[in-house]
């Protein structure tokens, strides 16, 4: 029956002391419990949130390391270009040197043209008065040929008179 009475203490609607001292043992024990518990999952998150945290500062670690070797490689294609562009600014002032030279020649061609042409138009010219002379001689020529004709045309006359000698005596008609 002991045991029955041990059953029927607790059992019983009064309150002793000793147990009010172990429910509030209890519930500090409780109140810690879930603070610990509380502090767990807190420390939990806030690793996992570090985690996370520290995987993205190493994927930003790799962009950086990544645009750094893009930014080499762009600087060295950057060098290469400037070293092409000098090299075709050394061309073009090459071949515009060399359009320079042609662009004098073709000015001192053309001025040697403008003399000869200018050579041409004077031959020209005194050759136009030359047959413009000419025409003139010729016209004298055709002149003193007239008047030779003429002159034939009357020694003709003349001689006919001689060759027929009744012809010459006025008076034998």
């Amino acid at each position: 029956m002991a045991k029955k009475n041990e059953n029927e203490e607790t059992l019983s609607p009064s309150f002793k002391l000793s147990d009010l001292q172990f429910s509030t043992k209890g519930i500090g024990f409780i109140i810690m419990a879930l603070a610990f518990t509380g502090m767990g999952m807190f420390m939990w998150n806030m690793s996992r949130d570090m985690s996370a945290m520290t995987a993205s500062v190493v994927n930003m670690g790799k962009d950086v390391h990544t645009m750094a070797k893009d930014m080499t490689g762009m600087a060295g294609r950057m060098e290469t270009m400037a070293q092409s562009m000098v090299q075709g600014q050394a061309s073009m002032g090459k071949d515009f040197r060399i359009v320079r030279i042609g662009m004098q020649n073709m000015t001192h061609h053309m001025h040697r043209m403008s003399n000869d042409m200018h050579e041409l138009n004077v031959n020209i010219s005194d050759m136009a008065s030359k047959i413009n002379g000419m025409s003139i001689n010729m016209a004298q020529m055709n002149q003193s040929m007239a008047n030779m004709n003429a002159s034939m045309g009357l020694m003709g006359n003349d001689i006919n008179k001689f060759s027929n000698p009744i012809r010459m005596m006025p008076f034998s008609r």
